[in-house]
């Protein structure tokens, strides 16, 4: 047992190594040799220092030292032994400290248990029963005793009173404390060997057992913490949950302190009790918490770092990285070696997962990034390369005019104004879609919606059609029901000029194009089908990318940024619809696309 001094300079041990960088582990066991050598067995352990005092036998019989013992349970570890630097503290036997006065309750179960060990053994006297019955019977009281109290003392005192009671009721002469037979000196002498070892014996499973239950505790909580953290995915979340187990684990109140990055933030408050924690972020307790941050080391209450605060304060952190601090109440009341222990181990679990929470934010970023720098490179890419063909073609038409349009005729004036028209549409559509489709993926476009006759609204956009749909068959094909649509008309005009649009450059001239409306279930749905080459089946997946324009050639050579079917998908999934391609029968393609449908007011 050790003494409140021992256990005071055993605490401020432990918090120098702490400070100095020490991992601190807990062992449970009688043997503490034994439990050094199979914890450095299991920790993968080579070496171990310890420390040897002016300890030594007092004879060749006498009990080996500490050192010895480790020495002999671990032979093949590498064992430094470190002289005591204070040579002048003399050793000193160890003295046993007797366990505190009896309570009240045990001493009742005491007596309890004698008096009925004593009717059991007067009951088997008056039967005839040997001595040894009822020896046993009063050992076996022994040990029930000792499972039944929580003083050690008990189990001592009830072996002493055992004799005296066998003697006073079962020798002769009977009802005193003589006897006659001098062999009742050695029977005596047996049944109280035999009952304070019996008493030992118990109290030292029942120690074991505490110890067990508590490496059992630690391992539960350590494991349910765990699995909370696993669920969490940002970082109050992880604080709360290490808040919920600390409180379980402490029975006290606690403050947290997240980190910002450059600071501590707001404090959040977590209380076991009914109790006052209004000074528990006092200016004083905050001062405290922020030197723990910028320090990265223990202080406050029970420590000798500023010590007049309320509440102990810990570190949140990985290394030298901090992401916290947590403010323990400790009412003057210090931890133990096993709250210690389990806190120290669940601050380190709440360490890392809010380490994977921040590697994994910045994963995301960085791939975030790499996806924009990537998307950045195509669309430079895309853009220097297509847009050189139209732009060659417009100077060269333009230079071509200048110097020689007195020599041309009508006919090849116009072949070239007209060039020259499409190559500049072309290229205002191009800048069109890619304007609208960054703004509509950015989030920067607010739908100005209102309740639209789909029927208007195709034929709006069909007055907007490439020149070159002249030399198709579009045909629409209208619901016999008036179709309202919930929509932004702007837009939506600008999807169906896309989707057609891409018919007609990807399909030969002559080709049929046909548009179908219909109404299922509160949406519009709305097709676009052609009956040019279609659309292989492992592009579909991609078709929708922005930049991919597949391996189809438009008929003039020109390449398209794959911008237009992009934006008809922003813009649909916008309005909250889908939208899809599919095969034609018995040739082509299908875009199909659904709008919410809207209803018209009427107020009488």
């Amino acid at each position: 047992f050790m003494n409140e001094t021992d256990k005071k300079r055993l605490r401020e041990n432990m918090r120098l190594a702490e400070q100095l960088g020490a991992a601190i582990e807990t062992s449970y066991g009688e043997d503490v040799p034994y439990q050094i050598a199979e914890f450095a067995r299991l920790s993968g352990v080579s070496k171990i220092v310890i420390g040897r005092s002016t300890a030594t036998r007092k004879s060749i019989f006498g009990k080996p030292t500490l050192t010895e013992r480790l020495i002999d349970a671990a032979p093949n570890l590498d064992i430094h032994v470190i002289p005591d630097a204070n040579a002048e503290n003399k050793y000193s036997d160890v003295k046993i400290k007797m366990p505190g006065p009896m309570p009240a309750r045990d001493i009742g179960k005491s007596i309890l248990v004698l008096l009925i060990a004593t009717l059991i053994g007067y009951t088997f006297y008056s039967l005839g029963f040997t001595e040894a019955n009822i020896i046993a019977v009063y050992i076996f009281g022994v040990l029930i005793t000792s499972i039944i109290t929580t003083n050690r003392l008990c189990s001592l005192v009830t072996s002493f009173v055992s004799v005296l009671v066998f003697n006073f009721f079962f020798t002769i002469p009977r009802f005193t404390f003589h006897f006659y037979d001098p062999d009742y000196l050695v029977t005596f002498t047996i049944m109280l060997m035999v009952a304070i070892l019996t008493g030992s014996l118990t109290t030292k499973l029942k120690d074991n057992a505490k110890q067990s239950a508590q490496a059992a505790f630690r391992m539960k909580i350590l494991f349910e913490t765990n699995q909370l953290f696993q669920k969490e995915t940002d970082e109050q979340s992880i604080l709360n949950a290490t808040a919920g187990q600390l409180i379980k684990l402490l029975k006290r109140d606690l403050v947290i302190y997240p980190s910002d990055g450059k600071g501590l933030a707001d404090p959040v408050i977590y209380q076991a009790g009914d109790g006052d924690t209004y000074d528990l972020t006092s200016e004083n307790e905050k001062a405290v918490a922020a030197w723990v941050f910028r320090n990265n080391k223990h202080a406050g209450a029970t420590t000798d770092t500023l010590s007049n605060a309320r509440c102990r304060y810990l570190a949140v952190r990985v290394n030298d990285q901090v992401y916290g601090v947590v403010g323990i109440a400790m009412d003057e009341v210090p931890l133990d070696s096993f709250e210690n222990s389990v806190l120290l181990s669940i601050l380190g679990e709440c360490a890392l997962a809010l380490e994977n929470i921040k590697n994994a934010k910045e994963k995301e970023e960085a791939a975030i990034l790499a996806k924009n720098e990537q998307l950045r490179a195509n669309l430079l890419r895309a853009i220097s390369h297509d847009l050189r063909t139209p732009l060659t073609s417009i100077s060269g038409s333009a230079s071509n005019l200048l110097t020689n349009y007195e020599k041309m005729d009508d006919a090849i004036r116009v072949q070239t104004f007209t060039d020259i028209y499409d190559d500049s549409m072309w290229l205002i559509n191009l800048v069109e879609n890619l304007l609208a489709v960054t703004r509509i993926e950015g989030g920067q476009v607010d739908l100005t919606r209102s309740v639209e006759l789909m029927d208007e609204v195709i034929t709006e956009a069909l007055r907007h059609i490439n020149r070159k749909s002249k030399e198709h068959t579009i045909r629409v094909t209208f619901s016999q029901d008036l179709l309202l649509a919930y929509i932004d008309a702007k837009l939506v005009v600008q999807l169906i000029i896309n989707l057609v649009d891409n018919a007609i450059k990807y399909t030969p001239a002559g080709s049929a194009i046909e548009i179908y409306t219909d109404k299922k279930e509160g949406w519009i749905v709305v097709s676009v089908s052609d009956d040019g080459p279609g659309i292989p089946d492992d592009q579909k997946s991609r078709i929708f990318e922005m930049f991919y324009s597949g391996a189809n050639k438009i008929g003039d050579s020109r390449r398209s940024l794959g911008l237009g079917l992009s934006l008809c998908k922003s813009i649909v999934t916008a309005h909250g619809g889908t939208i899809s391609v599919s095969d034609n029968q018995p040739k082509g393609a299908v875009f199909t696309f659904t709008l919410p449908a809207g209803e018209v007011e009427l107020n009488e």
